[in-house]
């Protein structure tokens, strides 16, 4: 499960990995090159949140 978000949004990504997988997540950074979009709004993604791989 991967989710890219803004800073906004990092605690609900959070929440929901946690909730969804019962793991605890990890979150890294998104490279300003990578240029995607937050899942839930338009702004710039920051993170990827995402459960273990």
């Amino acid at each position: 499960m991967d989710k890219y978000v803004c800073l906004e949004h990092v605690e609900l990504a959070l929440d929901e990995v946690v909730d969804e997988t019962e793991e605890y997540p990890i979150l890294e950074e998104v490279p300003v090159e990578k240029n995607v979009t937050c899942e839930y709004c338009d702004q710039p993604a920051t993170y990827l949140v995402s459960s273990k791989k």
